[in-house]
């Protein structure tokens, strides 16, 4: 069965409720069921080798069977990033919790997300983050950015410092590891062999060493892992000397 064409402003958060499909329901099939199914195929394969067909032999049933509870893939690749979000573990903002340290946690959750599902990094990015778990994270987010005190253009502005700087340097980290994937080598391997390719290509690349990362087994990922934090900590220091000077 084709996919219809869609609207990219369209979501299926926001579309008025779909006419059910003549006939009863699949027996053993439920929308939960398909979504999570979805999202186990993503984490294994990526988007671009996911197909309705590969996820109907998976849950063993007919590609009819999935489109009695949802109209396209696309639809499905929505249901499936809120799903992914939903693995965020973020609590409540409490009254009295400091901004700085809930933002902290966010960000953490946030890549986190990111890096075991490395396809949402990708589908974020193309779908309307609208979903209930899409959507408390983006609300947790603003009531914490909301306690600093700042207001308009810089309220915005340090919103997304925090999320778009998450955000970018998880797609980095999503793009890589599908890089790694496709070389069939261990990733401080394909380092190594990509660093080796740099300094042959310009010798200057060498007079930078201090900011490559080791390339000794498990440094690749330790060295991303004090990058990502050194660039949280400059992010939150920014926005706090914002609110001093406001002050």
């Amino acid at each position: 069965m084709a996919d219809k064409p869609r609207d990219p402003a369209v979501s299926i958060w926001v579309a008025p409720p779909r006419e059910r499909r003549r006939g009863s329901a699949p027996a053993g099939l439920s929308r939960e069921r398909i979504v999570r199914t979805a999202v186990a195929l993503l984490d294994a394969d990526g988007v671009q080798a996911f197909s309705m067909r590969k996820l109907a032999a998976a849950l063993d049933v007919t590609p009819m069977s999935v489109y009695w509870y949802v109209d396209n893939k696309d639809e499905l690749l929505e249901l499936a990033l809120d799903e992914a979000f939903g693995d965020m573990r973020i609590p409540p903002l409490g009254d009295g919790d400091d901004w700085r340290a809930h933002l902290r946690l966010l960000a953490h959750e946030y890549r986190r997300c990111l890096h075991e599902h490395p396809w949402a990094a990708r589908l974020a990015g193309q779908f309307l983050a609208l979903g209930p778990n899409a959507l408390f994270f983006s609300t947790s987010a603003i009531g914490a950015i909301r306690r600093t005190g700042l207001t308009g253009e810089r309220l915005g502005g340090a919103l997304g410092l925090v999320l778009q700087f998450v955000y970018g340097f998880a797609l980095a980290e999503s793009q890589w590891q599908e890089r790694v994937r496709a070389s069939g080598l261990q990733e401080d391997e394909l380092n190594r062999v990509v660093r080796g390719v740099a300094e042959r290509a310009d010798a200057r690349f060498l007079d930078n060493a201090d900011l490559l990362p080791p390339t000794e087994d498990g440094g690749l990922r330790a060295s991303r892992d004090s990058q990502f934090e050194a660039g949280l900590d400059i992010a939150l220091a920014g926005i706090d000397a914002t609110v001093a000077a406001q002050r």
